[in-house]
């Protein structure tokens, strides 16, 4: 192998496992309208977990029906307790992906991706766009429609984690990362939810932090509510605006579009990459305490930390309690070794 597939094949490990980390450190709050900034940084500073350097503590004894209720699958994904990687969309989607490329090449179709879910996931694992997409599929309906008819969720985020694969697989090509994207986003999504994955998996797909989210903002239509909201991230961070004061304003913004929406979430994102500037633990910090889908801005600030730094330079208490095995409901794919995903994104990546 030489030097430049070596470090591409680090790089791309270290997307999975940034991804899989950034996904397991906000998987416990994940509840935007409740686990807000303020009550993310009260629980941490009650666990001595203040600056968050490592995945969240457990709650401590006689927390218990108190105002920092984790969600009911807290045990697998706080630290001490993890072995291996919890399940979750946010990864099975990566996998799905995978899968994807492998089975049916860079030349997809929209209706194979569709296929696809119908074959390998289960309904009951799937949310939002993505579950009336499927419910569309299963009835008949064929894209767009599947994402259009009868879907109130349009814009949110679930086409955003399911882009990574298509920015692992394009290194340094963020116009081809970003239109593989948009083939696999529209079977359930439109406007900011397609921009959203095309954003994503061109930030992937490029170099380094502030060249990547200005090469995925590229990719996307300039007048989108997106791409304004990434541009006034941008703006606020370069005029030296503190990052708590920079997500404030943002999210005077764009609040009320709901904490699943693609646009505010893209906004907490932005800003846990250029204030993270890149270092890949304070990026995966800032990014879950900026709240709203904690997992899935953690899953993808992870993705892009970890391509930019490589696997060989994440921290361990990172990546060693995920004993290289991910849990996923895609079927054939649950108990997979990280690596040997990794191995097999990396040979897609050099075709």
């Amino acid at each position: 192998m030489t030097p430049h597939a070596t470090r591409t094949a680090d790089r791309i490990l270290g997307g999975w496992l940034g991804r899989i980390a950034g996904n397991m450190l906000g998987k416990p709050i994940e509840r935007g309208d409740y686990w807000t900034r303020d009550r993310i940084d009260r629980y941490l500073r009650l666990t001595d977990a203040l600056p968050l350097t490592d995945y969240l503590p457990e709650p401590p004894p006689g927390t218990a029906g108190t105002d920092f209720e984790l969600r009911p699958d807290w045990r697998g994904c706080v630290r001490g307790r993890i072995h291996g990687s919890c399940r979750d969309d946010d990864v099975d989607y990566a996998i799905l992906g995978l899968h994807l490329l492998e089975t049916h090449g860079f030349s997809f179709t929209t209706e194979q991706v569709g296929e696809l879910w119908l074959l390998r996931l289960p309904y009951l694992q799937t949310f939002t766009a993505e579950r009336a997409a499927y419910r569309n599929l299963a009835t008949g309906l064929k894209p767009p429609l599947t994402a259009t008819y009868d879907n109130p969720y349009q814009e949110w985020i679930g086409a955003l984690i399911r882009a990574d694969i298509f920015g692992w697989t394009c290194p340094g090509d963020p116009h081809r990362a970003a239109a593989l994207a948009r083939r696999d986003a529209v079977l359930s999504h439109t406007g900011n939810g397609v921009y959203g994955a095309m954003w994503a998996a061109a930030m992937i797909a490029a170099a380094d932090a502030r060249e990547a989210i200005e090469a995925g903002v590229d990719r996307i239509p300039a007048s989108s509510r997106l791409a304004r909201t990434v541009r006034h991230a941008t703006a606020l961070y370069d005029s030296g605006l503190p990052w708590s004061d920079a997500l404030t304003e943002l999210g005077e913004e764009t609040g009320r579009l709901g904490w699943i929406h693609s646009v505010p979430n893209a906004a907490v994102i932005t800003c846990g990459l250029l204030y993270g500037a890149g270092d890949f633990t304070t990026t995966l910090a800032l990014t879950v305490r900026g709240g709203l889908d904690t997992d899935s801005n953690g899953a993808t600030a992870g993705s892009v930390a970890g391509v930019l730094c490589g696997a060989s330079a994440i921290p361990p208490q990172w990546t060693r309690p995920l004993a290289d095995r991910v849990r996923s409901a895609v079927f054939g794919f649950d108990g997979a070794r990280i690596g040997e995903l990794a191995d097999r994104t990396a040979r897609l990546a050099y075709i």
